[in-house]
């Protein structure tokens, strides 16, 4: 049967069209393999004991008369059993319900409430977002750690569960881009769309039984689940997961311990390298400065492989995705030589739409459209040659659940789905993102502004963590957060303060206006106290700091807005 099984992964691309057959596929072709641990080798999962365990938990919901149709919903931490508690669900016809941890517990009621949720997996320490009231009303609630059953409807037991063999244009999961105040926006992906973005992947970047992932972003995320659990499963390969949030410290101590092959981040991760690191060590040392300026080559050279050894040293792919790549550390990373990849996508698209490979990175564009995705844009303006990205394909989504309304709009008359993002294209068919549709603020003459461009630029001066730009009265104001010991807010009573607070904005105005354009001055800078609040990808909720409620749907629908895959190309 192995050989079988391994015969067909010549023709993988188009045998596996569902989770279902996926599922069968890799646990019989690589039934001896690694599938998933703990970085110190707890919570093991071989190829085969997945498909023993996934097999037995499916059982288990069927016995509570879980059947294909019913909503599963996963709310975890990331660990090896969150893909074990999603393949006991997808294979056999139900369908999949993940919640991000970081979720409140009004969204997690919403999305249960909205999806009509029968079973829940979850862990304990999340287990107080789970209202009583929620509660009560699941058949069954499974401790995710231990896999034992917290609660159970006991009238359910009925052992009578139906499952079925799903088809490639069956739902297999709806993905929850917004919980709060009711306005759940449930995105539904088929078995098809997700089996596409795998292909996709696999285009992109090669992968196989010997490579090791590291997953470090949120994998109730379309663009980790993606690329850090589906594909690794496809390729036959082995997934490590950290017990504790990944800060600086705890990741660069995982690489060590993993060396990882492939690896999906946020740009914030290697942004904040980067500032925190490496501009600070070629700063503080003459010879490195004087390299700077005389072997700039040389340099780059030296701290891209100091920076790849410090990775683990065997990195072929690390895909920055979830938001715009900041060009000043892009610049550096294809000049240091780093395998770094960009893509772009949504979670509507499952979520790859384009991709640039390693090596074939080009500063400030996200690639060109990924395996088996036409890309084109629409309603181009004449003078900039700037329009909004259009995606048609296999990946492009179902619908939003229970929202016709939403879906119409999100469609254009021919069926492309609208993707909001505003981009130019050039001679080679590279696109080049160049803010939402929904963020850009048209200025007094008429013109485009884009405040992601603005924001790029106050990100690299010393001592900014994060900005917004936002428009208030027809002016610019730049909302800044700065890194905590650079301000001492338990003095912000003193004068002194006060003095320091004054000169902090009036240089960030100046740094701002001396490299922006006229239409993008700045004409206030306020200081931030406490952190923005943000996405699982590390994005600011922007339309909490505007004026413009309408902002709030379409803002908080955007889970990938640039580099997703680690399909070889890049992250979103």
């Amino acid at each position: 049967m192995n050989s079988f099984y391994r015969r067909l992964t010549t023709n993988r691309e188009n045998y596996i069209t569902t989770l279902a057959k996926l599922f069968e596929y890799s646990t019989i072709a690589f039934a001896k393999r690694p599938l998933s641990q703990y970085i110190d080798g707890t919570q093991a999962h071989t190829y085969a004991s997945f498909r023993k365990k996934c097999l037995d938990l499916s059982h288990l919901l069927s016995r509570f008369n879980v059947s294909a149709g019913d909503k599963v919903a996963l709310m975890s931490q990331n660990m090896p059993n969150w893909t074990v508690a999603m393949f006991s669900v997808v294979p056999f016809g139900r369908i999949f319900v993940p919640i991000l941890a970081e979720s409140s517990e009004s969204e997690v009621t919403n999305i249960l409430t909205h999806s009509s949720a029968k079973a829940l997996f979850i862990s304990k320490r999340l287990l107080p977002k789970l209202s009583e009231e929620c509660k009560q009303k699941l058949t069954l609630v499974i401790d995710i750690e231990t896999f034992e059953i917290i609660k159970a409807d006991d009238e359910a037991f009925t052992c009578d569960g139906v499952v079925k063999d799903p088809l490639p244009d069956d739902l297999a999961a709806i993905f929850y881009t917004s919980g709060t105040s009711g306005n759940a926006k449930g995105v539904m992906l088929s078995h098809r769309n997700l089996c596409v973005n795998i292909i996709a992947a696999a285009h992109a970047q090669k992968a196989g039984p010997k490579d090791r992932w590291l997953s470090i972003l949120p994998m109730a995320h379309t663009y980790e689940m993606a690329f850090s659990l589906l594909y690794p499963l496809y390729a036959g390969g082995c997934v490590y997961y950290i017990q504790r949030p990944p800060t600086p410290s705890i990741l660069m101590d995982a690489v060590k311990k993993v060396k990882p092959t492939i690896m999906c981040s946020v740009p914030l991760i290697i942004e904040k390298i980067y500032r925190a690191s490496i501009v600070p060590t070629i700063a503080k040392s003459r010879i490195l400065s004087w390299m700077e300026k005389k072997t700039p080559h040389l340099l780059y050279w030296l701290v891209g492989r100091r920076l790849y050894k410090s990775m683990g040293g065997r990195l072929r792919f690390f895909g920055v995705g979830g938001a715009k790549l900041d060009p000043e550390v892009e610049s550096f990373l294809k000049k240091a030589h780093f395998p770094y990849a960009i893509g772009y996508g949504l979670t509507e698209t499952a979520p790859l739409i384009t991709n640039a490979c390693v090596g074939k990175t080009v500063v400030g564009s996200c690639g060109v459209p990924a395996y088996g995705v036409e890309v084109k844009l629409q309603n181009v303006n004449p003078k900039t040659g700037e329009g909004e990205i259009v995606v048609n394909g296999n990946n492009v989504m179902l619908g939003y659940y229970k929202d016709p309304q939403r879906t119409r709009a999100a469609l254009t008359p021919d069926g492309w789905f609208r993707t909001n993002d505003l981009a130019s294209v050039d001679s080679k068919g590279r696109y080049y993102i160049k803010g939402r549709l929904g963020n850009m603020i048209v200025g007094p003459s008429g013109e485009n502004i884009y405040p992601e461009e603005i924001e790029q630029v106050i990100n690299n001066y010393s001592g900014v963590n994060d900005s917004l730009v936002v428009e208030r009265d027809g002016r610019l104001v730049a909302l800044i957060k700065l890194d905590d010991k650079v301000l001492d807010w338990d003095q912000e009573k003193e004068d002194k303060f006060f003095e320091n607070l004054e000169a902090k904005r009036n240089a960030i105005m100046e740094y701002i206006n001396k490299r922006v354009n006229r239409t993008s001055q700045v004409k206030d800078v306020e200081i931030m106290k406490e952190p923005f609040e943000k996405t699982a990808t590390h994005k600011i909720r922007r339309f909490l700091y505007t004026d413009k409620k309408e902002k709030q749907a379409d803002d908080s629908g955007r889970e990938i807005h640039e580099g997703s895959d680690p399909s070889g190309e890049g992250s979103r």
